[in-house]
């Protein structure tokens, strides 16, 4: 008998969504060579990397030629020289007690929200709010199926785009705020609706913070840490790759909290860190030294003023993009406290219409909406990480042209 294959894959939607629109966009400039195109689809960054991160990598690869500083393998969980400053910066700093020892370095949040599931049973019901980043969904589906285990939670004009708490049972649930891609937030009510609801049904929250930084509403949490009780039952992602312009070089972390327990079969309590601990040690061989030390002077005094300032940068965008299309009275949301404007496509048309419209009058690219979901659709993502210049010629255009 022939190998047998995990069919769930052939579940999935046979091309990721940038593909299908990369494909797009090289058929158009092949019959439009001159057109100047505007890139305001994928959420990459454009800025160059903060010069003492440069400065730190520079000196970090030096060790690495000198016998006496090289090094190997290094510790899975990230070097304590940066688990340390995480867990002060990032958390004790802002009155949130997370530990070095909760803290686990990893390549980009990408590879830990889909790999979470390696620690979690089969039965669980997964709750994944629509419109969502697709790899939440299609990293589920790559693990248990197509199955009614998937629940969707509806995300709309109607609840302005914050799901629902569940009424029917969920055992785990990913929550992405600030969001991807609708740019929407959960003020601290909001958020702690959610753990209240998890700590009462025993459900976990997969909370990815990976756009934290762009959070400056104070009645916004940067981590659902801040919430009373929530290191009872969630784990959170954190990137530098849009905050820091890491997207190329690629670090992030995943907390995962000493008092996240699990109950077994047999009714004992087992500890998620020790098991994501374990999932680590044996699937991953840890972040590069030279990036570790990369991420360590995104700490520095210095560093910390670089960050805020690209941050500041892509706000600036956000603000231009959100306020040029408010000014044309079109629905938008986000681009307040993230990086991502989410828009109602005009005259009712469908995402991909509108692709096609803003491409072929405006020569600029976006994110149908429909490509994160079922209720994305009729509703459109721009993203605010090309450069100031780019971004002003690109509203310019969609005022005379749209």
């Amino acid at each position: 008998p022939m190998f047998k294959l995990n069919e769930n894959y052939l579940q999935l939607n046979q091309s990721y969504l940038f593909s299908k629109i990369t494909k797009k966009v090289d058929d158009f400039i092949n019959t439009n060579p001159d057109a100047e195109i505007i890139r305001l689809g994928i959420g990459d960054v454009t800025r160059p990397l903060p010069a003492t991160v440069i400065n730190n990598m520079h000196k970090a690869v030096e060790e690495m030629a000198v016998k006496e500083t090289f090094r190997g393998y290094g510790p899975e969980q990230g070097y304590g020289f940066l688990r340390e400053k995480i867990a002060e910066i990032d958390f004790k700093k802002r009155g949130i007690n997370i530990d070095a020892d909760e803290i686990f370095v990893s390549d980009g949040s990408k590879s830990d929200t889909g790999n979470i599931g390696d620690i979690l049973g089969d039965s669980n019901t997964i709750g994944i709010t629509n419109p969502v980043y697709p790899v939440y969904l299609d990293t589920t589906i790559m693990r248990i199926g197509k199955t009614e285990q998937i629940k969707l939670l509806v995300c709309n004009e109607e609840n302005n785009f914050l799901p629902e708490i569940p009424t029917e049972p969920i055992d785990v649930v990913y929550l992405c705020y600030p969001n991807n891609p609708t740019g929407t937030v959960m003020n601290r009510k909001e958020l702690k609706r959610w753990v209240d609801w998890a700590l009462s049904n025993d459900s976990l929250i997969l909370y990815d913070a990976a756009y934290e930084a762009f959070v400056n509403d104070t009645e916004v949490p940067r981590s659902i840490f801040e919430i009373a009780d929530a290191e009872k039952c969630a784990i959170e992602f954190r990137s530098y790759s849009k905050n820091a312009g890491f997207t190329g070089l690629r670090c992030s972390y995943t907390i995962v909290p000493k008092a996240l327990k699990a109950k077994v079969q047999g009714g004992e309590c087992v500890s998620m860190n020790m098991l994501w601990g374990r999932r680590q040690s044996t699937k991953f061989n840890g972040t590069p030294y030279i990036v570790q030390r990369a991420a360590e002077a995104i700490y520095s005094s210095e560093g910390q003023k670089e960050v805020n300032d690209l941050v500041s940068y892509y706000m600036n965008n956000a603000r231009a993009i959100r306020n040029g299309l408010l000014a044309k009275g079109m629905t938008v949301y986000g681009g307040d406290n993230a990086p991502y404007i989410w828009l109602k496509c005009p005259n009712g048309i469908d995402s991909w219409t509108f692709f096609d419209e803003l491409l072929n009058k405006c020569h600029i690219v976006g994110t149908p909406g429909v490509g994160f979901g079922s209720a994305g659709e009729g509703y459109f993502r721009l993203t605010a990480f090309n450069s100031h210049e780019k971004t002003e010629e690109a509203v310019s255009r969609m005022n005379t042209n749209l």
